[in-house]
């Protein structure tokens, strides 16, 4: 399928980086995906995020949530 590229600064930038690596414009366009989208997932650990989310939602942990339920808590989520 065909990428129709209108924004000028894209179409430059694109070719740039073909230049730059040595490829075609489709393989600069795919290997600057892969790249932008590796950099994303390892931006931040789960952990990170849970707790980015907590801040910009005002959410605090206490000690007691920090503490994993016991066993019994789980056995009656299963139970009918």
């Amino acid at each position: 399928m065909p990428i129709n590229v209108n924004n000028p600064e894209a179409d430059a930038l694109t070719r740039k980086f073909a230049r730059m690596a040595g490829v075609s414009i489709t393989d600069a366009i795919v290997l600057a995906m892969k790249e932008a989208i590796e950099r994303r997932r390892n931006a931040e650990t789960p952990l990170q995020t849970a707790a980015r989310i907590r801040e910009q939602h005002g959410v605090k942990l206490g000690a007691a949530a920090r503490r994993p339920l016991p066993r019994e808590a789980f056995d009656e989520m299963w139970e009918s």
